[in-house]
């Protein structure tokens, strides 16, 4: 007990206060056994009160570690990249990305080729309007119209005045000129027959009546030639898809100067290297984006352009409005010949190391493994897996390219 005292009797006597000796009287084996519970009780409390005073429980202003789950937790609900390739994906991140799979479906499936091919208007609903001769462009009534505009069948575009050199010119007056001094000989001669008629023959007035007409005639048509303007119509009802004219142009024959199309009627035309292939189609689909668009073949070339076989298709009015005349566009032809496979969507397949296509397979509920594939076209928007998988394994066919990007 002294020793425990010690300590506060030397503050005590540090800070000038007044010091009285502390006398402890003589203690009985019982008050000895008393002191030691209370020296161990004092020490006890030190010990609790270091403890919760400690450095290593304090938390700073604000952070708040109570609701923060250990480290070891968060390490383990992350996704990440195992040794043999495979990735390791928990159930909740699998909803938060989206992950969906699809059983690969076996079967004899259609031998497909994929042809590049571009949008072509149809020959019945869309024409080219072309200067016929040469001269300035006038705008009509309305202005020239300006793409995109519709049009009627019929409607007058613009017009093309003609233009003449200076010496043609001259001339066509001069001969103007003299066509109506002949005009106005003829029909004096004609006024005195009719004068003389008595005396004259019939046939000699016909003959005089004849050449005034055909004068007439001439000198109206050679007047039209210096003043006519050619009207530009639009050959089918439609949209202006293209102009190349503006106000005062000077257009030479054969000049294109606008295409007018009905988009919903447009046409694909596509290009068959091997002339064979085109006798082999059975079914076509136009691929746009994650979307497959059923064709119909109209129609294949008998000659060849650029080393290769044009080959036309139709297809839905409403997918085909949303294209542009000349637009570059991937068909899918399908022969009548079968070839087992698996059938995948085109988005399962990612590309892996070495540029190679992969495939995403679901072996466990948090575990998918890569598989490197071998494929060909099916569809717009399916492939036939030829080695690489099993039928009715589950393929991630949503989220690949997350999955893929799991280091």
């Amino acid at each position: 007990m002294t020793q425990l005292l010690a300590p506060f009797a030397a503050r005590r006597l540090g800070s000038g206060l007044p010091h009285h000796p502390i006398r402890f009287a003589t203690m009985s084996p019982i008050s000895t056994l008393h002191t030691q519970a209370l020296r161990q009780a004092f020490i006890g409390l030190v010990l609790i009160g270091s403890a919760t005073f400690s450095p290593l429980a304090w938390s700073h202003e604000g952070h708040d570690h109570e609701d923060e789950p250990p480290p070891a937790a968060v390490l383990s609900e992350a996704p990440r990249r195992q040794g043999d390739g495979s990735v390791l994906m928990p159930k909740a991140a699998q909803q938060q990305l989206g992950l969906r799979t699809q059983a690969a479906q076996a079967g004899p499936w259609p031998q497909a080729f994929e042809l590049p091919a571009k949008v072509v208007m149809d020959p019945n609903a869309g024409g080219r309007v072309q200067a016929a001769l040469a001269g300035r462009v006038v705008a009509g009534p309305k202005g020239l119209p300006s793409l995109g505009q519709a049009v009627r069948q019929g409607q007058v575009l613009a017009h093309v005045e003609p233009t003449t050199g200076s010496l043609e010119q001259a001339g066509l007056r001069a001969q103007q000129a003299e066509l109506r001094a002949a005009l106005q000989v003829a029909e004096r001669r004609l006024a005195r027959l009719h004068e003389l008629a008595d005396t004259v023959a019939r046939k000699d007035t016909e003959a005089a009546a004849s050449e005034v007409e055909g004068l007439r005639a001439r000198l109206s048509a050679l007047s039209g030639g210096l003043s006519r303007r050619d009207a530009l119509v639009a050959p089918v009802s439609g949209v202006i898809a293209s102009a190349q004219v503006v106000a005062g142009q000077v257009v030479q024959p054969g000049d294109i100067l606008y295409e007018v199309i009905d988009p919903r009627r447009q046409r694909i035309e596509a290009l068959v290297r091997d002339p064979s292939q085109a006798q082999q189609i059975g079914s076509a689909h136009l691929v746009l984006g994650n979307t497959s668009v059923p064709l119909q073949q109209v129609g294949a070339a008998r000659s060849l352009r650029d080393q290769a076989l044009p080959v036309v298709f139709s297809g839905e009015s409403q997918a085909l409005s949303t294209l542009v005349l000349g637009q570059a566009v991937k068909v899918v032809a399908q022969t009548r010949q079968a070839m087992p496979g698996l059938a995948v969507p085109r988005s399962a397949l990612v590309k892996g190391a070495g540029n190679q296509d992969v495939a995403w397979v679901q072996t466990a509920p948090d575990r998918f493994e890569p598989r490197w594939v071998t494929h060909a076209p099916l569809d717009g928007t399916r492939v036939r897996v030829t080695a690489g998988l099993k039928a009715g394994e589950q393929v991630l066919v949503h989220g690949a390219n997350l999955v893929n990007q799991v280091r």
